[in-house]
């Protein structure tokens, strides 16, 4: 008997274990079907090789081009990633015995999400020796590019949770990647300024654009973390709608099971 059927909750020590489980599954089937590796290059040589370009114009030690362009690569290639984690089990009829398994839908979901996070830090990993050249030819403000990281592991993890969402809320992987890139996108543009601009025009007595900004886009607490600056009200957004997603996302995969 499952332990969702017999009524019992499991112990801190067997949610983990259960997370663990489900994480190491999802991470087989990134490396085993070789979408792993080629995400990995494609993003490496796409993303450095925008850095080189602004390195050899510009001339500077300086990674803040690249971090404001990153958004953009992220609202492409994580949505990639996160299109199959439920869309995938739907497809090959595999949703229903991962159901079943003495687990919680809560630790499926943060199993499949723990494994996209960690398909994250490879790519994010793959562009660490722009930071080791900017060292070695000048003196970079590291806390800086530190705290541009943060940013994109905060963007990351907001951006793969709706995708997770909006994976489980379909049956395709095409359309789970179509909406999720169309709501990364959507949170990433409504910050551009040009973008803002344009929507209070259309209606300036409602400022459409700001509203939009300031309440829903990631683009202003990202932008935060840019300045070296890591608020709290820029962690919070971040952690707070992820946490939304994922829980949503439990809860769609409870009513399944039930």
């Amino acid at each position: 008997m499952s332990r969702a059927a017999s009524g019992k909750r499991p112990s801190a020590r067997e949610f983990a274990r259960g997370v663990r489980a489900i994480a190491a599954r999802e991470l087989g089937a990134y490396f085993d079907s070789s979408i792993a590796y080629v995400y990995t290059i494609a993003f490496a040589v796409l993303a450095n090789s925008v850095f080189m370009n602004e390195f050899f114009l510009a001339g500077t030690a300086d990674m803040r081009g690249w971090f404001e362009r990153m958004p953009l690569f992220f609202a492409v290639f994580l949505p990639a990633v996160s299109m199959r984690l439920w869309a995938e089990e739907r497809r090959q009829r595999t949703i229903e015995p991962l159901l079943t398994l003495p687990i919680v839908p809560l630790q499926a979901v943060l199993g499949k999400y723990a494994a996209a996070l960690a398909l994250l830090g490879v790519f994010l990993a793959s562009s660490l020796p722009i930071v080791v050249m900017l060292v070695a030819l000048g003196r970079p403000d590291l806390g800086q590019i530190a705290s541009g990281y943060l940013g994109l592991i905060g963007l990351g993890a907001l951006l793969l949770a709706a995708g997770a969402l909006l994976s489980a809320l379909s049956g395709d992987q095409i359309v789970a990647f179509v909406t999720a890139s169309l709501a990364a996108f959507a949170l990433v543009l409504s910050g551009e300024p040009r973008v803002v601009a344009v929507l209070d025009g259309l209606a300036p007595a409602l400022a459409a654009g700001t509203h939009l900004r300031d309440t829903l886009s990631a683009m202003p607490h990202f932008e935060a973390f840019l300045a070296g600056s890591v608020s709290l009200a820029a962690v919070l957004y971040f952690v707070l709608f992820s946490a939304l997603f994922l829980w949503t996302n439990a809860l769609l995969l409870a009513r399944a099971r039930t």
